[in-house]
């Protein structure tokens, strides 16, 4: 390569890190609080949320990447369908103290209440996706970073349980509607989950049947 093409590469690299260096920025104190109390506050008036979403793990003892794709519902008072189409059917029903799994022509019922590994991961996905997991300072130490379009909020465990299975959780919230878009979830393994949602339907009917364990 001449000296011309050097200096070109050289230039769009220099462009490119200085580019990337100010899309993210952390927030002041004050400024994450401002945040999160406009996530609080949009949580609170979010009654129902529905959205297609696309699943990716990624698993230490697998080369290959997982995906599936379903829908989402969520309603207050603790209500959610995760409703897997691809790469097969699989349905999980939280409702509010019980879940229902249905995995094919396989079916399970568990109570939250005697296990505390689904309790824990329920209380976190409803926290994550209605963003009032920003607010549990019991349990995790929360960073605000503006980057483009979306805030982000990187959740670093303080609790010593967590700690031992989760070693962060970032969120990526909408600057036009502070709902989140984009869940990754890192375990202590180093296997992560990333979860995306797209084409969201805030506040519309959601028949209570949706919600309902047979």
């Amino acid at each position: 390569m001449n000296k011309i093409g050097l200096f070109c590469l050289f230039a769009f690299c220099v462009c490119l890190t200085f580019r990337s260096s100010g899309q993210v920025k952390a927030l002041s104190s004050a400024d994450a609080e401002m945040v999160k109390k406009s996530i609080a506050e949009a949580a609170k008036s979010t009654v129902s949320l529905e959205s297609a979403f696309i699943q990716t793990k990624e698993l230490s003892v697998i080369k290959e990447q997982i995906v599936s794709k379903g829908t989402f519902y969520l309603k207050k008072n603790r209500l959610l369908r995760w409703e897997y189409t691809y790469p097969f059917a699989y349905l999980i029903i939280y409702n509010n103290d019980r879940i229902y799994v249905k995995d094919e022509d396989k079916e399970n019922h568990i109570s939250l209440q005697s296990n505390k590994v689904f309790r824990e991961v329920n209380n976190i996905l409803v926290g994550a996706v209605q963003g009032t997991l920003l607010q549990d300072t019991k349990n995790f130490q929360c960073s605000i970073f503006d980057q483009h379009d979306q805030f982000r909020a990187l959740l670093i465990p303080v609790n010593e349980k967590l700690r031992g299975s989760i070693s962060e959780i970032t969120l990526f919230f909408s600057k036009s509607d502070y709902t989140v878009g984009t869940l990754v979830m890192r375990e202590a393994s180093g296997d992560y989950t990333r979860i995306e949602f797209m084409s969201k339907k805030i506040n519309q009917n959601i028949p209570d049947e949706k919600f309902a364990i047979p």
